[in-house]
């Protein structure tokens, strides 16, 4: 295995491994050490099943069923397809609007993620170009670089992270599909408060945990406050220097940290173009449990 880091913010490409084979102990661990160190590893030229790349994420947690019951596949229903394609008769084949906004996976939950997993079936492309980039940031760097007051100012405190926020932003786009939740959906996932700022369990350091997709409230603070607050944390996630952009290829496993980074998803792509993923959610309950989460 060689691990070869992109030299900024965020990313590293692994090669060397054939995912589709069981990890041993030893490479499982420098994984995750080079997740915590870079925070997106890219393995270019796999081919797994969905399977397999069940199993992989298995290796480092358990991996999440999906709230939402969709996009699922029927086999394995802890892969989720993410695309816009459709079948002969004109059925979604996947989710097509998923993760389009900065968000952290997870947030929302008492067990937060630890890791995504997506593998590139479909890539986009026009005029030979690849389309539908995922977008990284660095939370790291982003608490490190936070104004000494801000740190002392939030320091020990929560807020509060709703699913239904992104759910519903998500639904209210133009030509959205997605469904209204259920109110069992909803009792699923009720809000919850996590630390804004929060210790890595891979690298020992502190990195800024709230995200523009679900974190809706400081907790304890008076609306006004906590609105303009929260506004400052999401425009100061909004440095170049913080970004970090992977450009798809077929056959790319892309893992990263849902603890240390923020993630977008781009839709420049058009229906005709296809795009298809396949993912796995990683949950934090090994390195991280519930208790002390």
């Amino acid at each position: 295995m060689q691990i070869t880091p992109t030299g900024r913010t965020l990313g590293a490409t692994v090669t060397g491994l054939d995912l589709a084979r069981p990890l041993d102990d030893a490479d499982a661990s420098a994984l995750l050490a080079a997740l915590g160190a870079h925070g997106v590893l890219c393995f270019p030229g796999q081919d797994l099943t969905p399977g397999a790349l069940a199993g992989f994420g298995a290796r480092f947690g358990s991996l999440e069923i999906h709230v939402a019951g969709t996009a699922q596949l029927p086999e394995v229903p802890q892969v989720m397809v993410l695309s816009n394609m459709r079948d002969a008769a004109g059925a979604k084949l996947g989710l097509d609007d998923a993760g389009q906004g900065w968000h952290t996976d997870m947030s929302y939950s008492r067990q937060i993620a630890l890791a995504n997993i997506l593998h590139a079936r479909h890539v986009p492309r026009r005029h030979g170009r690849p389309l539908g980039e995922t977008q990284f940031r660095n939370m790291h760097a982003a608490y490190d670089d936070l104004p000494e007051g801000v740190k002392t100012r939030l320091a020990g405190r929560t807020a509060t992270h709703d699913f239904v926020k992104f759910w519903d932003m998500m639904r209210a786009r133009p030509g959205a599909t997605r469904r209204p939740l259920t109110p069992a959906q909803r009792a699923q996932k009720p809000p919850v408060a996590q630390p804004i700022f929060r210790r890595h369990p891979l690298t020992g350091r502190m990195v800024l945990y709230a995200n523009p997709g679900y974190t809706i409230a400081i907790d304890g603070m008076e609306r006004a406050e906590s609105d303009a607050l929260l506004d400052f944390l999401f425009r100061h996630q909004d440095r170049a220097d913080y970004l970090h952009a992977h450009h798809w290829t077929e056959g790319d496993v892309l893992m990263w940290d849902n603890i240390g980074t923020t993630h977008n998803a781009v839709a420049d792509y058009l229906p005709d173009e296809p795009r298809m993923m396949w993912r796995v959610q990683v949950m934090a309950d090994r390195v991280l449990p519930a208790e002390a989460a």
